[in-house]
Protein backbone atom coordinates (compact mmCIF):
# COMPACT_ATOMS: atom_id res chain seq x y z
CA UNK A 1 0.00 0.00 0.00
CA UNK A 2 2.92 2.45 1.23
CA UNK A 3 4.91 1.42 -2.12
CA UNK A 4 1.26 2.69 -4.05
CA UNK A 5 1.28 5.65 -2.40
CA UNK A 6 4.51 6.60 -3.04
CA UNK A 7 4.15 5.97 -6.44
CA UNK A 8 1.30 8.30 -6.87
CA UNK A 9 2.73 10.78 -5.36
CA UNK A 10 5.67 10.62 -7.27
CA UNK A 11 3.95 10.08 -10.69
CA UNK A 12 1.85 13.16 -9.43
CA UNK A 13 4.92 15.35 -8.79
CA UNK A 14 6.44 14.44 -12.34
CA UNK A 15 2.80 15.28 -13.82
CA UNK A 16 3.22 18.79 -12.19
CA UNK A 17 4.59 22.23 -14.25
CA UNK A 18 7.80 23.10 -12.61
CA UNK A 19 7.97 26.45 -12.52
CA UNK A 20 11.17 28.59 -12.23
CA UNK A 21 9.45 31.67 -10.30
CA UNK A 22 6.63 33.51 -8.76
CA UNK A 23 7.76 37.30 -10.63
CA UNK A 24 6.29 40.44 -9.94
CA UNK A 25 6.81 43.09 -12.88
CA UNK A 26 6.55 46.81 -11.68
CA UNK A 27 5.43 48.72 -14.88
CA UNK A 28 6.54 51.93 -13.37
CA UNK A 29 3.79 54.11 -15.29
CA UNK A 30 0.10 54.50 -15.48
CA UNK A 31 -2.28 51.83 -16.99
CA UNK A 32 -2.70 51.88 -20.65
CA UNK A 33 0.90 53.06 -21.83
CA UNK A 34 3.73 50.84 -23.15
CA UNK A 35 5.56 49.93 -20.26
CA UNK A 36 2.10 48.59 -18.90
CA UNK A 37 1.57 47.14 -22.59
CA UNK A 38 4.52 45.51 -22.15
CA UNK A 39 4.63 44.32 -18.40
CA UNK A 40 1.05 42.40 -18.98
CA UNK A 41 1.94 40.84 -22.10
CA UNK A 42 5.06 39.62 -20.27
CA UNK A 43 2.29 38.13 -17.45
CA UNK A 44 0.23 36.72 -20.27
CA UNK A 45 3.45 34.90 -22.09
CA UNK A 46 5.10 33.75 -18.42
CA UNK A 47 2.07 32.41 -17.39
CA UNK A 48 0.71 30.77 -20.79
CA UNK A 49 3.93 29.47 -21.94
CA UNK A 50 4.04 28.25 -18.43
CA UNK A 51 7.51 29.35 -17.61
CA UNK A 52 6.31 30.99 -14.19
CA UNK A 53 3.27 29.73 -12.39
CA UNK A 54 2.22 33.62 -11.08
CA UNK A 55 2.76 37.01 -12.31
CA UNK A 56 1.60 39.53 -10.86
CA UNK A 57 2.04 43.18 -12.26
CA UNK A 58 2.08 46.76 -10.39
CA UNK A 59 1.90 50.08 -11.44
CA UNK A 60 3.69 52.85 -10.02
CA UNK A 61 3.67 55.88 -12.07
CA UNK A 62 5.49 59.51 -12.16
CA UNK A 63 8.77 61.38 -13.56
CA UNK A 64 9.07 59.36 -16.60
CA UNK A 65 9.17 56.14 -14.65
CA UNK A 66 12.19 57.46 -12.12
CA UNK A 67 9.64 57.17 -8.80
CA UNK A 68 8.98 53.38 -9.48
CA UNK A 69 12.76 52.58 -10.02
CA UNK A 70 13.89 54.40 -6.88
CA UNK A 71 11.18 52.49 -5.20
CA UNK A 72 11.93 49.33 -7.12
CA UNK A 73 15.61 49.84 -6.32
CA UNK A 74 15.20 50.51 -2.81
CA UNK A 75 12.50 47.71 -1.64
CA UNK A 76 13.42 44.74 -3.69
CA UNK A 77 16.89 44.64 -2.45
CA UNK A 78 18.29 40.88 -3.72
CA UNK A 79 15.04 39.72 -4.43
CA UNK A 80 15.37 37.52 -7.45
CA UNK A 81 11.44 37.34 -7.93
CA UNK A 82 11.14 41.16 -8.73
CA UNK A 83 11.32 42.58 -12.18
CA UNK A 84 10.85 46.34 -13.82
CA UNK A 85 10.25 47.23 -16.98
CA UNK A 86 11.97 50.53 -18.59
CA UNK A 87 13.30 51.67 -22.23
CA UNK A 88 14.86 55.01 -24.04
CA UNK A 89 11.82 57.06 -21.81
CA UNK A 90 13.33 56.37 -18.73
CA UNK A 91 17.10 57.12 -19.87
CA UNK A 92 15.47 60.40 -20.79
CA UNK A 93 13.95 61.05 -17.58
CA UNK A 94 16.41 60.06 -15.81
CA UNK A 95 18.52 62.91 -17.41
CA UNK A 96 16.32 65.34 -17.34
CA UNK A 97 14.92 64.27 -13.73
CA UNK A 98 18.48 64.23 -12.56
CA UNK A 99 17.73 61.83 -10.64
CA UNK A 100 19.62 60.20 -8.39
CA UNK A 101 18.62 56.56 -8.94
CA UNK A 102 19.76 55.20 -12.31
CA UNK A 103 20.29 52.28 -14.45
CA UNK A 104 23.01 51.33 -12.16
CA UNK A 105 21.03 50.72 -9.51
CA UNK A 106 19.36 47.79 -10.80
CA UNK A 107 20.46 44.68 -12.66
CA UNK A 108 19.76 44.92 -16.59
CA UNK A 109 18.52 41.51 -18.19
CA UNK A 110 17.68 42.45 -21.74
CA UNK A 111 15.91 44.52 -24.11
CA UNK A 112 12.83 43.44 -25.51
CA UNK A 113 11.02 45.43 -28.15
CA UNK A 114 11.79 48.18 -30.51
CA UNK A 115 8.70 50.57 -31.56
CA UNK A 116 7.83 53.35 -33.85
CA UNK A 117 6.30 56.80 -32.77
CA UNK A 118 3.57 57.72 -34.01
CA UNK A 119 2.05 61.28 -34.43
CA UNK A 120 -1.40 61.62 -34.57
CA UNK A 121 -4.43 64.39 -34.15
CA UNK A 122 -8.05 63.94 -33.85
CA UNK A 123 -10.45 62.80 -36.81
CA UNK A 124 -12.12 66.63 -36.89
CA UNK A 125 -8.75 68.34 -36.59
CA UNK A 126 -7.96 70.57 -39.90
CA UNK A 127 -4.35 69.19 -39.84
CA UNK A 128 -4.47 66.67 -42.45
CA UNK A 129 -0.63 66.10 -43.20
CA UNK A 130 2.84 65.92 -41.41
CA UNK A 131 3.07 69.33 -44.06
CA UNK A 132 0.34 70.82 -42.09
CA UNK A 133 2.01 70.57 -38.59
CA UNK A 134 5.43 71.23 -40.09
CA UNK A 135 3.21 74.95 -41.18
CA UNK A 136 1.73 75.58 -37.70
CA UNK A 137 4.47 74.88 -35.89
CA UNK A 138 6.59 77.17 -38.38
CA UNK A 139 4.00 79.39 -37.94
CA UNK A 140 3.87 79.50 -34.09
CA UNK A 141 5.89 76.98 -32.41
CA UNK A 142 4.34 77.28 -29.08
CA UNK A 143 0.70 77.87 -30.20
CA UNK A 144 1.15 73.55 -30.96
CA UNK A 145 0.22 71.76 -27.57
CA UNK A 146 1.72 68.29 -27.80
CA UNK A 147 0.07 65.81 -25.66
CA UNK A 148 3.30 62.46 -24.73
CA UNK A 149 4.70 60.60 -22.17
CA UNK A 150 7.05 61.71 -20.17
CA UNK A 151 8.94 65.01 -20.09
CA UNK A 152 12.74 63.45 -21.29
CA UNK A 153 10.92 60.66 -22.67
CA UNK A 154 11.02 59.81 -26.16
CA UNK A 155 8.12 61.05 -27.37
CA UNK A 156 9.62 64.11 -25.82
CA UNK A 157 12.80 63.83 -27.82
CA UNK A 158 11.30 63.34 -30.80
CA UNK A 159 8.93 66.15 -30.38
CA UNK A 160 12.00 68.62 -29.98
CA UNK A 161 13.78 66.71 -32.96
CA UNK A 162 11.06 67.54 -35.52
CA UNK A 163 11.47 71.07 -34.55
CA UNK A 164 14.95 70.99 -34.77
CA UNK A 165 14.75 69.45 -38.29
CA UNK A 166 12.48 72.01 -39.70
CA UNK A 167 14.14 75.28 -38.53
CA UNK A 168 12.06 76.28 -35.49
CA UNK A 169 13.52 76.42 -31.57
CA UNK A 170 13.16 72.90 -29.87
CA UNK A 171 12.86 74.86 -26.43
CA UNK A 172 10.00 76.58 -27.39
CA UNK A 173 7.59 73.05 -28.00
CA UNK A 174 5.02 72.91 -26.11
CA UNK A 175 4.50 69.97 -24.89
CA UNK A 176 2.67 68.49 -22.02
CA UNK A 177 4.05 65.20 -20.25
CA UNK A 178 1.52 62.82 -19.02
CA UNK A 179 2.64 59.74 -16.90
CA UNK A 180 -0.02 57.27 -19.18
CA UNK A 181 -0.99 56.16 -22.43
CA UNK A 182 -4.90 56.50 -21.01
CA UNK A 183 -4.11 60.15 -19.88
CA UNK A 184 -2.75 61.08 -23.08
CA UNK A 185 -4.78 59.43 -25.49
CA UNK A 186 -7.87 61.27 -23.36
CA UNK A 187 -6.42 64.85 -24.07
CA UNK A 188 -6.00 64.40 -27.77
CA UNK A 189 -9.38 62.82 -28.01
CA UNK A 190 -11.11 65.45 -25.97
CA UNK A 191 -9.47 68.27 -28.13
CA UNK A 192 -7.29 69.63 -25.24
CA UNK A 193 -3.97 69.58 -26.94
CA UNK A 194 -3.55 70.29 -31.00
CA UNK A 195 -1.28 66.72 -31.64
CA UNK A 196 -0.51 63.34 -29.86
CA UNK A 197 2.69 61.70 -30.16
CA UNK A 198 3.43 57.83 -28.56
CA UNK A 199 4.20 54.28 -29.60
CA UNK A 200 2.22 53.65 -32.51
CA UNK A 201 0.68 50.84 -30.25
CA UNK A 202 -1.31 53.38 -28.16
CA UNK A 203 -3.09 55.00 -30.90
CA UNK A 204 -3.85 51.45 -32.92
CA UNK A 205 -7.15 51.12 -31.78
CA UNK A 206 -8.24 54.87 -31.95
CA UNK A 207 -6.56 54.61 -35.26
CA UNK A 208 -8.38 51.42 -37.06
CA UNK A 209 -11.71 53.04 -35.51
CA UNK A 210 -10.89 56.56 -37.42
CA UNK A 211 -10.99 58.21 -33.94
CA UNK A 212 -7.62 59.40 -34.32
CA UNK A 213 -5.26 60.57 -38.08
CA UNK A 214 -1.76 59.09 -38.13
CA UNK A 215 0.43 61.58 -39.86
CA UNK A 216 3.72 60.09 -40.08
CA UNK A 217 5.64 57.31 -37.84
CA UNK A 218 9.36 57.64 -36.64
CA UNK A 219 10.91 55.02 -37.92
CA UNK A 220 13.07 54.77 -41.01
CA UNK A 221 10.36 52.02 -42.30
CA UNK A 222 6.96 52.47 -42.83
CA UNK A 223 4.96 50.86 -39.84
CA UNK A 224 3.18 47.00 -41.48
CA UNK A 225 -0.65 48.20 -40.95
CA UNK A 226 -0.63 51.52 -40.97
CA UNK A 227 -1.14 54.27 -44.08
CA UNK A 228 1.57 56.67 -42.79
CA UNK A 229 4.61 58.09 -44.61
CA UNK A 230 7.67 58.05 -42.56
CA UNK A 231 8.65 61.52 -40.84
CA UNK A 232 11.81 60.98 -43.77
CA UNK A 233 9.54 60.49 -46.91
CA UNK A 234 7.57 63.47 -45.43
CA UNK A 235 10.86 65.99 -45.73
CA UNK A 236 11.12 65.69 -41.76
CA UNK A 237 15.11 64.42 -41.67
CA UNK A 238 14.13 62.33 -38.30
CA UNK A 239 14.70 59.03 -37.46
CA UNK A 240 13.85 57.55 -34.32
CA UNK A 241 12.75 53.94 -32.34
CA UNK A 242 11.66 53.61 -29.13
CA UNK A 243 12.84 50.32 -27.22
CA UNK A 244 11.90 48.64 -24.25
CA UNK A 245 13.49 46.68 -21.54
CA UNK A 246 13.35 44.53 -18.31
CA UNK A 247 15.48 44.52 -15.23
CA UNK A 248 15.77 42.68 -12.52
CA UNK A 249 16.76 43.83 -8.33
CA UNK A 250 20.25 44.89 -7.25
CA UNK A 251 22.09 42.63 -4.99
CA UNK A 252 20.92 39.01 -7.30
CA UNK A 253 23.90 36.82 -7.28
CA UNK A 254 25.18 35.76 -10.97
CA UNK A 255 23.28 32.48 -10.84
CA UNK A 256 19.84 34.67 -10.20
CA UNK A 257 20.45 36.90 -12.88
CA UNK A 258 21.22 33.94 -15.33
CA UNK A 259 17.68 31.93 -14.00
CA UNK A 260 16.10 35.26 -15.11
CA UNK A 261 17.58 35.70 -18.06
CA UNK A 262 16.88 32.50 -19.58
CA UNK A 263 12.97 32.67 -18.61
CA UNK A 264 13.11 36.03 -20.19
CA UNK A 265 15.09 34.19 -23.37
CA UNK A 266 12.33 31.70 -22.96
CA UNK A 267 9.20 34.12 -22.77
CA UNK A 268 10.55 36.11 -25.61
CA UNK A 269 11.22 32.90 -27.83
CA UNK A 270 7.58 31.85 -27.61
CA UNK A 271 4.79 31.53 -29.84
CA UNK A 272 2.69 33.99 -27.15
CA UNK A 273 5.11 36.99 -26.75
CA UNK A 274 5.76 36.36 -30.48
CA UNK A 275 2.01 36.77 -31.73
CA UNK A 276 1.59 39.79 -29.25
CA UNK A 277 4.87 41.35 -31.12
CA UNK A 278 2.65 40.73 -34.27
CA UNK A 279 -0.50 42.15 -33.01
CA UNK A 280 0.74 44.81 -31.28
CA UNK A 281 3.16 46.37 -34.11
CA UNK A 282 6.23 46.18 -31.78
CA UNK A 283 9.66 45.09 -33.50
CA UNK A 284 11.59 41.95 -32.01
CA UNK A 285 14.62 43.58 -30.65
CA UNK A 286 15.66 41.08 -28.41
CA UNK A 287 19.25 41.22 -26.38
CA UNK A 288 20.71 40.34 -23.43
CA UNK A 289 24.32 39.60 -21.90
CA UNK A 290 27.09 41.85 -22.27
CA UNK A 291 26.21 42.74 -25.83
CA UNK A 292 23.20 44.81 -24.39
CA UNK A 293 25.11 46.13 -21.29
CA UNK A 294 27.39 47.74 -24.01
CA UNK A 295 24.15 48.69 -25.72
CA UNK A 296 22.73 50.23 -23.22
CA UNK A 297 25.76 52.14 -21.87
CA UNK A 298 25.66 53.68 -25.64
CA UNK A 299 22.24 54.71 -25.51
CA UNK A 300 22.65 56.39 -22.26
CA UNK A 301 25.15 58.46 -23.50
CA UNK A 302 23.50 59.23 -26.69
CA UNK A 303 20.26 60.01 -25.19
CA UNK A 304 22.57 62.49 -23.28
CA UNK A 305 23.90 64.14 -26.31
CA UNK A 306 20.47 64.32 -27.79
CA UNK A 307 18.66 66.18 -24.83
CA UNK A 308 21.61 68.88 -24.73
CA UNK A 309 21.33 69.36 -28.24
CA UNK A 310 17.57 70.15 -27.91
CA UNK A 311 17.36 72.15 -24.96
CA UNK A 312 16.04 69.64 -22.19
CA UNK A 313 19.37 68.89 -20.59
CA UNK A 314 21.93 71.55 -19.28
Amino acid sequence: MNKLLLAALVTGALSTPVFAADYTIMAPAAPGGGWDQTARTMQEALQGEGISGNVQVTNVPGAGGTIGLAQFATQENANPDALIVGGYVMVGAILTNMSPVTLDNVTPIARLTGEAVGIVVPAASDIQTIDDLVAKLKEDTGAVAWAGGSAGGVDHITAGLIAKAIGVDPTQVNYIAYSGGGEALAAILGGQVTVGISGISEFASQIQAGELRLLAVSTDTRVDGFDAPTLQEAGVDVAVQNWRMVAAAPGITDEQKAAITADVKAMAESATWQTALETKGWVDTYLDGEAFDAQLDADITATESILKDIGLVQ
